[in-house]
This record gives C-alpha cells, sequence and structure tokens, in this order.
C-alpha cells in the first residue's frame, strides 16, 4: 500500500505519519509538504532517512507537474491535510488561502481521477459549518455556513471533493475534525500559544471576553479516527469526528496557568477577531456507530500530556520563536 499525505511536515499531518509508520510498517509513505512557515522538518526527525518505505518531497500541492510525477509513480491512497489554516491569517492574505486550499484541493483532485487512487480522503474542519448557539451540535446533515475566509475556503474544497465523486466517480471520504491539540502544534494556535507565553512569564492573549467554546480533540485520537475512515469508511460519505471536550478559551488558559503554576496576572484580554465563531460542538455520533471510533483521551489526560510536551522540547518551539527552523535541513 502506498500513501501520499499531504501536509505531512505540518502539525496533524506528522503527527498522522508517526501514527501510520508505528502501526502500518508495512505502508510505503510519500509526504509531500512545501514547508511554509507551518510545515516543520524537525516534527519528521526521528523518522530515519535510510527507510526504503518513507519519502518526503518538498512541493507546493498548485504544482501540477509536481503532482503528476508523484501520482505517475503509483498512489494507492492520499489523505489530504495540506492547508492553510489559520483563521487571522485568511483574514490578512485570504488570497493564499483560497489559492492552496481550493485551487490545491482542484490539482490533487484532477491527479486522483487521472491516475486512479483507491481511496482519497479528504480532512476538513468544524468551521465549515459555521457557529452554533448555546445548545446543539454540529451533524454531518449541518448545512454548510462557513464564516471567515479559512472557513469559506475548507468548505469550497469539501465541495470539489463531493462533486469529483458524483461526477468522475472518485472514491472520496471526507472527515470534520473538531479543535485539535497534542504534540508539534506550530505555537500560533490557542493551546500552544499559551503554553510557551506563559513558560516564557509573557502576556496571554485572549480573545474578547474569553468565553468562546470549543470541542478539542487530542491528536492521537483523530489519527485513529482518520485511520479508521481510510481502511474501513464508506465512500462519498463524511465522518465528523470530535472529542466530546467543550470548553471556553479562558478554561483552556486558566488550565494551562495553573498546570504551569503562573498567575493569572498574565491573561491579557485582546479586541475579538473579526467574524469569531462563538461556539462549535461536534456530533460524532456516526464514526462511532458505523466504524466504532470513540477517544481515548479525556480533556484531563490530554492537557496534561500536550502541556508535559512542551515542558520537555523547548528546544522545538525555541527554533520557531527564532525562525532558526526555517533553515534546517530536511530528513
Amino acid at each position: 500500500m502506498k500513501l501520499l499525505v499531504t501536509g505531512g511536515a505540518g502539525f496533524i499531518g506528522s503527527n498522522f505519519v508517526h501514527y501510520m509508520r508505528k502501526r502500518y510498517p508495512k505502508y510505503e509513505i510519500v509526504i509531500l509538504d512545501a514547508f511554509t512557515y507551518a510545515g516543520n522538518a524537525a516534527n519528521l526527525a526521528s523518522i530515519q532517512t535510510s527507510d526504503d518505505k518513507y519519502s518526503l518531497v518538498k512541493g507546493d500541492i498548485t504544482n501540477r507537474e509536481l503532482v503528476n510525477r508523484l501520482f505517475e509513480q503509483g498512489i494507492d491512497i492520499v489523505v489530504h491535510f495540506a492547508a492553510e489554516s489559520h483563521v487571522d491569517r485568511s483574514i490578512r492574505v485570504p488570497d493564499v488561502v483560497m489559492k492552496t486550499n481550493v485551487s490545491g484541493t482542484q490539482v490533487l483532485l484532477d491527479a486522483a481521477v487521472k491516475f486512479g487512487v483507491k481511496r482519497f480522503v479528504h480532512i476538513s474542519t468544524d468551521e465549515v459549518y459555521g457557529t452554533l448557539g448555546e445548545t446543539g451540535l454540529f451533524t454531518e446533515e449541518t448545512p454548510l455556513a462557513p464564516n471567515s475566509p479559512y472557513a469559506a475556503s475548507k468548505a469550497g474544497s469539501d465541495l470539489l471533493v463531493r462533486a469529483y465523486h458524483t461526477t468522475f466517480g472518485l472514491p472520496v471520504m471526507i472527515t470534520r475534525c473538531s479543535n485539535n491539540y497534542g504534540p508539534y502544534q506550530f505555537p500560533e494556535k490557542l493551546i500552544p500559544l499559551m503554553i510557551v507565553n506563559a513558560l516564557n512569564d509573557r502576556l496571554l492573549p485572549v480573545y474578547g471576553d474569553g468565553l468562546h467554546i470549543r470541542d478539542w480533540l487530542y491528536m492521537e485520537d483523530h489519527c485513529h479516527a482518520i485511520d479508521l475512515v481510510l481502511h474501513r469508511g464508506i465512500v462519498g460519505e463524511v465522518y465528523n469526528i470530535g472529542g466530546n471536550n467543550e470548553r471556553t478559551n479562558m478554561d483552556i488558559v486558566q488550565t494551562i496557568l495553573r498546570q504551569l503554576e503562573k498567575p493569572d496576572s498574565l491573561i491579557h484580554y485582546v479586541p475579538d477577531r473579526p467574524g469569531h465563531d462563538r461556539r462549535y460542538g461536534i456530533d460524532a455520533a456516526k464514526i462511532t456507530r458505523e466504524l466504532g471510533w470513540q477517544p481515548k483521551y479525556d480533556w484531563e489526560t490530554g492537557i496534561r500530556e500536550t502541556i508535559q510536551w512542551y515542558v520537555d522540547h523547548p528546544d522545538w518551539w525555541k527554533r520557531i520563536l527564532t525562525g532558526e527552523y526555517q533553515h534546517e535541513s530536511l530528513p
């Protein structure tokens, strides 16, 4: 079995590669990553380059010639993580986000159709559904109603994937996950940003009133869910993946401060993000019912292990803060 993992040097992608190498050592894995600011060679440093079942290609998913060359080598399954995934960045430079998330996905889909891949697993987000009130959960039948350029770009790519299944018969599956956390997450996102700032006794910026709610999913649980979808999912279906761990941003910040024994005086409220969705909540009943998936990590265990990982790996995040990581050679 030969997998193409796009965005495999990023947060979710690199965790998935590590997961698959352990669980399926006979699988051949080709990673395609553009190594933009969020791609980090250190995320894959523990994988030996001498391993003939692993290869890493630096390149952009919008590069049709490069993508076609990779597919010509015989790709069985595509697991598509590659995306510009930061909401604030999508507000500042929406054209960059649209090019990667929409046009890049189309290039991959065209190659998948041309070269007859067996499965195309598209990794999306619960942000495509928009926002929730105080009650209710997103299901796979919830209408798409994105509220940021990032969410709109992911909704657009979701619809492209669906269209290629309907029009060309491409065997696709879409997963929509809640907020992920765990090792190797770039410190622009909430949890690693707060951990790193707290470790450095810097202010912790909190949007608005800090009461925006997200459902948090530990990375290992997410990788397990994708594994099940990849091997047992029904072609053409969408699967929501959530950790059943709804927390306010302020809950997150205070948990981190308590575990690191830092004072609440580090909390610094900043103006709210434009179009900031108030609440996300995932109904993961479908993937549980059809594929038997259940999250193994409760919130207390997952956040404790995550905080400890950043405490134990200061060299990893310090190289990001200085920008040194962008000049490191590929593994």
